[in-house]
């Protein structure tokens, strides 16, 4: 029996509801399969701050690099929101670990269910057969550059060097090749960025030496309008830290709702897994929020950091049973279906595991 060492990061709101969820999931793998998972459970976000002041302890951060993976709920909320520049916020100890961790590569797969196609509000004819994975950029860029402000004015930026291009780039091609395809599109913003100028150029070559991959380059304002008209024709798509972050998001809504996508951060470290929601406060403990993105991020840990595709491909199956046979939590409801809370969901799925 092989263990697997996760440190669990619930963090705010819904994410201590989800993250128990995906916590059940892997119960019925380790079951079927025979592997064996063992758990610390460490502090982030706004209950780190409310405990210790600190979004990302140094408890939590050893917590981590002791383990092999990280499974993340969620975090934030209005009880820490702030726009002092020198406030404390939740989001700091996200972005925290994703340094700490040399996490650079954010990866945010695209599936439409087949079950789930009319609950989006893009066309079913458009959408159907979907399946895009977005790879992005996630410790450079404008996030992490130079800011300040000098009377009225503000300034943020955007610095990349070539290494973090084509070091994601690299990531892009070996990922397209895991998933049989050779189709990399790279966006940017090259006709008036002089760091996208800088990626593209660096992006090609990086590519040179994956021979079986074909890159393609498009700017993230045509790159915003194709995925609406015509996502079809992406497979994968990789991006720098900001133009990542808002694409990823639009593309998300191709699915009908947040609560169906989940995102996986690799690099140097332990890999990161998270849903692509954020805590939705309002619904903490009712037993409403939909575990999906945190049990899809799960299987996401078992492929891409433990390497157990068998195991991954058993969960992703067994959510596709569970949609088929019509139930649905409140954010993905459709007519003639069967409504189910948090926990009964995280059942189900176990079940058919």
């Amino acid at each position: 029996m092989t263990t697997y060492r996760i440190c669990l990061l619930p963090g705010d709101g819904i994410g201590p509801d989800i993250t128990a969820e995906a916590v059940k999931v892997l119960g019925a793998v380790s079951g079927r399969f025979g592997h064996e998972f063992t758990y610390t459970e460490a502090l982030i976000g706004g209950a780190a701050i409310d405990a210790t002041g600190d979004p990302l302890p140094g408890e939590t951060l050893a917590a981590c690099e002791a383990s092999d993976a990280v499974l993340l709920g969620a975090i934030g909320g209005p009880k820490w929101d702030t726009t002092d520049p020198a406030g404390v916020r939740p989001e700091q100890g996200l972005l925290g670990i994703r340094k700490a961790l040399g996490l650079y590569a954010n990866l945010r797969p695209v599936r439409i269910f087949d079950a789930l196609i009319d609950g989006s509000t893009v066309k079913a004819e458009v959408i159907r057969g979907v399946d895009i994975m977005i790879v992005r950029e996630l410790t450079g860029g404008i996030y992490f550059g130079e800011r300040g402000r000098v009377g009225d004015m503000a300034f943020d930026t955007e610095t990349y060097h070539g290494f973090e291009v084509e070091r994601i780039v690299r990531k892009a091609c070996e990922l397209a090749r895991a998933r049989g395809t050779s189709n990399v599109c790279s966006v940017d913003k090259a006709n008036v960025l002089e760091s996208s100028r800088l990626w593209r150029e660096t992006a090609h070559r990086a590519v040179a030496q994956y021979p079986d991959i074909e890159l393609w380059d498009l700017l993230v304002d045509n790159c915003a309008m194709q995925l609406v008209k015509n996502p079809r024709q992406f497979d994968v798509v990789v991006t720098s830290n900001m133009f990542g972050d808002i694409l990823s998001d639009e593309a998300s809504m191709l699915s009908g709702s947040l609560g169906m996508l989940a995102s996986a951060s690799l690099g140097d470290g332990p890999g990161l897994y998270e849903p692509s929601h954020g805590s939705a406060p309002k619904y903490t403990g009712m037993d409403v929020a939909n575990p999906i993105a945190t049990v899809l991020s799960a299987a996401l840990m078992l492929r891409y950091s433990f390497g157990l595709e068998a195991e991954a491909s058993a969960i992703e199956a067994a959510i596709e049973r569970v949609l088929d046979d019509g139930f649905r939590t409140k954010d993905i409801r459709q007519d003639g279906c069967e409504l189910v809370g948090t926990s009964r969901m995280g059942d189900l799925v176990a079940e058919r595991v």
